[in-house]
């Protein structure tokens, strides 16, 4: 029997406030020693009494209406109830029949064509403190608990892990672009529970689910949910029986195993909070928050299509990270439009690669836009080469300085004084008599070979242009 997969994603963002979801302890704990960023209410002590935070519940609207959900006019916190280390109070306080958002939507790309995924839900609710692991005891650092936490659940509508690669990929690109969440995965403040089912091909209904934790990168995610569909494809063609749970994935096997049972919702005894008041939103502040409203990644995708003319790839690449795409209007205010495309090709091009090699983030990168396109006017003007702007580049990106000061410092400047050319040629054809031999034979491919020999004798200073002009006229005299 053939099966087909069904995704459904439950993504949980922390917030970027400056204090806890329900006390004023600072959510900067990052390099704070454990257990230093709480207070009564955090550590759960009896007869404290939680207050709102009245910015987390702002970027969860705004998050709902940039997902294009509807914003209810009443909602209120419940506290979900079970038993765990990690949970201060014995519950957590969480939303669960009247969540701040619902019924939204985003598109993704599959198979070269838009997909919608609908959203069910935008919920806001309180993380959990931190257990480490040793040996056979466990250590608990409460500073983390109490952080808003902001849930999107999509609908079971995603129909493979490249899917959901994608609808991760979209959804951590709106909340950056909206200036919510940091949307790191590797730091926990970006978390995805993925829930997977199988259902005979042509059918509706669908065998039980699992649902997979501790994937902490997007690479992981994409490994577990690949490995997790396979494996509950291999019990049922060996005559198993699959059962609702949740798995944990380990990285290091590659694999997914058993956690516990999985809970249904009557399970957690929800019940509203006593402690808060029901939230009724005004229509005049829900418009105030969708006014704010930044342009999101499609949207500016497709400006720069239609503003500057860049291809679709670029246009995708650049607008995929809000920080390069104002990297590269910063440069393009600088340079103007019609250097759209020469800055776009830099920007995927070496500096992209440099980033990648160093494991640089855009935001730390010692490159402003305004030493890139100091850089890219050198090159115009014809003050250095394309091959010479490389090294520019990368001395740029290690040291910061400007490039009019690395061109200076290591004499890079583009040689376009034809006899001194000429001699060089004439020096670079003496020594390669058999690439020349070769060149006369027919061999075009010998011909890059003289150029590159003529390029690397003057460590890529002199003028190509009048490089391949000189070499055609020696070339010729043979």
């Amino acid at each position: 029997m053939e099966y087909e997969i069904v995704i459904g994603l439950e993504v949980h963002a922390q917030l970027l406030t400056k204090s806890k979801m329900f006390c004023s302890c600072s959510t900067d704990y990052a390099d704070a020693p454990p257990n230093t960023h709480v207070c009564p209410i955090c550590l759960g002590m009896p007869g404290v009494l939680p207050v709102i935070n009245k910015k987390a519940v702002e970027y969860t609207v705004m998050t709902a209406l940039a997902l294009n959900c509807t914003i209810p006019e009443y909602t209120k916190f419940d506290r979900k109830n079970y038993c765990y280390p990690d949970l201060m109070k014995g519950y957590q306080i969480s939303q669960y029949d009247a969540p701040i958002g619902k019924q939204g939507w985003l598109t993704i790309d599959s198979n070269g064509s838009k997909k919608r995924i609908n959203i069910t839900r935008v919920h806001l609710e309180e993380d959990v403190a931190k257990l480490w692991h040793r040996g056979n005891s466990s250590l608990i650092d409460v500073n983390r608990s109490g952080v808003p936490l902001m849930e999107t659940v999509s609908e079971p509508e995603i129909s493979s892990p490249e899917e959901a690669y994608a609808y991760l990929v979209k959804l951590r690109n709106i909340l950056r672009y909206l200036e919510v969440s940091t949307g790191n995965m590797e730091e926990g403040s970006f978390r995805c529970d993925a829930n997977i089912s199988l259902r005979p091909l042509g059918s509706k209904e669908l065998l039980p689910k699992v649902e997979v934790k501790n994937v902490n990168s997007f690479k992981a995610v994409l490994q577990a949910m690949k490995h997790e569909s396979k494996r509950q494809k291999e019990v049922l063609e060996e005559g198993g029986e699959l059962v609702q749970e949740t798995r944990g994935w380990v990285e290091g096997k590659g694999i997914t195993q058993t956690q516990r049972t999985k809970e249904y919702a009557a399970d957690y005894r929800y019940f509203p909070e006593p402690d808060l008041p029901p939230l009724a939103f005004d229509k005049a502040w829900i418009d105030e928050i969708r006014a704010k409203l930044p342009e999101l990644p499609e949207a500016r995708r497709d400006r720069f299509i239609a503003q500057y003319g860049l291809p679709l790839y670029d246009a995708n690449i650049l607008t995929n990270s809000k920080a390069l795409a104002d990297y590269f209007e910063n440069c393009l205010k600088l340079m103007g439009h019609s250097k759209a495309k020469v800055i776009s090709n830099w920007l995927l091009g070496d500096f992209s690669r440099l980033l990648n090699a160093t494991n640089t983030e855009i935001e730390n990168v010692k490159i402003s836009p305004e030493h890139l396109v100091e850089m890219l006017n050198l090159v115009d003007n014809g003050t250095i080469s394309g091959p010479a702007a490389k090294v520019v580049l990368e001395e740029m990106f290690l040291s910061g300085k400007g490039a009019s000061n690395i061109v200076l410092e290591k004499k890079l400047n583009q040689i376009s004084d034809t006899t001194e050319i000429r001699a060089i040629i004439k020096k670079v054809i003496a020594d390669n008599a058999k690439a020349v031999s070769d060149y006369s034979a027919g061999k075009q491919q010998a011909l890059t070979f003289i150029t590159g020999q003529v390029m690397k004798t003057t460590r890529g200073r002199a003028n190509p242009t009048l490089v391949n002009e000189v070499l055609m006229q020696e070339l010729g005299e043979k």
